[in-house]
């Protein structure tokens, strides 16, 4: 870590924008972008994602902004012209505390050679003697003294941000994670599926903890790509390529909300609320619509997307709208909630995939589910 990267973050969480601390900083945008990088991997923490022009701060970005601000601001006081690496402070800090460069290269475990080159280039960096060498070892000026004390502050200030990063990487390492399509609700079978699963999971390999979360195919396809899990739960028709896999499960779907007749008759009942085109189940219902009506027949359809399957159906069950949804999942909700079943060839597919040639987690976790 370095004073410019910590500088940078500051910036980059005040500004909301890589551009916007570029010029403020009066630095190159590719620059800022590797500041960002750099702290994020050093502390083992999303900081800011990207949103159209701008980026949106993490919640732990909300939580360590305090901390990244005091660093940054301990930074910016040292006084020095450029870059300064938090490792030579360090090492600055340990020959002060020694009293000698022979001693603290001993401690630290380095070359004296290698130690006095960074000393030096420090002090060119600050443009002061800040030891004084004799027979019997270095002192302090009074330039040493100052930057000493201010490094010291700034070393407290970057041990207390980065204090739990080790201990975040090592749970990561260790924790299994798994992706989900979102369930439908706590009665749906999917939620059925991974409660058992996490129950089984923590009784069988209690050291090992099983990291759930669940978001849209889209981006547990991205995940799944990336490293963020290590295996998936999808409603996708079929899998991409670079992933392998098996059907777990399979539900069949309903237009719900209908009054009766066909499903077209049914699609164009009411307003169809869906989910995005990001989700599986909108990717399956736009092949019903494909392939159940005319031209003219689904110009007429009134879509109403809504990234919600609990508003959709809050939705059908008191504002008079229709949608799509899988019938296991509807089956227990208390009243008439009309249907009309739609054929088998629509039958939605949940599949467990990992990435192609992956082993070891995923298939632990598809032995607990097919189990």
């Amino acid at each position: 870590m370095d004073t410019a990267t910590l500088i940078a973050m500051d910036v980059v969480l005040r500004e909301r924008s890589v551009r916007g601390a570029a010029r403020a900083l009066g630095r190159p945008v590719s620059s800022i972008a590797v500041s960002i990088a750099r702290l994020e991997g050093e502390i083992s923490v999303k900081l800011v994602e990207r949103a159209g022009a701008g980026l949106v701060t993490t919640l732990e970005a909300v939580r360590l902004g305090p901390e990244i601000a005091a660093a940054a601001l301990l930074a910016g006081q040292l006084g020095a012209s450029g870059t300064i690496k938090l490792e030579t402070l360090e090492r600055f800090t340990q020959v002060a505390a020694q009293g000698s460069i022979r001693r603290a290269a001993r401690v630290m475990g380095l070359g004296q050679p290698q130690l006095t080159r960074q000393l030096a280039q420090l002090e060119l960096a600050f443009g002061a003697v800040l030891l004084e060498r004799s027979r019997d070892g270095s002192s302090l000026t009074a330039e040493g003294m100052a930057l000493a004390e201010r490094a010291t502050t700034l070393l407290d200030a970057w041990r207390r941000l980065s204090l739990a990063s080790e201990d975040r990487f090592r749970k990561t390492a260790a924790t299994a994670r798994l992706g989900s399509v979102i369930p439908l609700g706590y009665e749906s079978e999917i939620a059925r599926l991974l409660a058992s699963l996490v129950a089984r999971w923590h009784r069988e390999r209690p050291r090992i903890p099983l990291f759930v979360s669940s978001t849209t195919a889209e981006d547990l396809l991205r995940g799944l790509k990336n490293g963020q899990f290590d295996a998936a739960l999808l409603d996708t028709e079929e899998l991409p390529p670079d992933l392998d896999g098996r059907i777990i499960t399979r539900t069949s779907l309903a237009i719900v909300g209908a009054a009766g007749g066909d499903s077209t008759t049914a699609l164009l009942s009411a307003p169809l609320a869906v989910p995005s085109s990001r989700s599986g189940l909108r990717q399956r219902i736009n092949r019903i619509i494909e392939e159940t009506m005319t031209p003219v027949e689904r110009a007429k359809v009134r879509l109403v997307e809504i990234d919600s399957i609990p508003v959709i159906l809050n939705m059908v069950l008191h504002h008079g709208f229709v949608s799509v949804l899988p019938q296991a999942s509807v089956a227990r909700i208390a009243g008439d909630l009309r249907q009309v079943a739609l054929p088998a060839r629509y039958d939605m597919n949940f599949w467990l995939c990992w990435p192609r040639g992956g082993k070891g987690t995923a298939q632990a976790i598809a032995a607990m589910i097919e189990g």
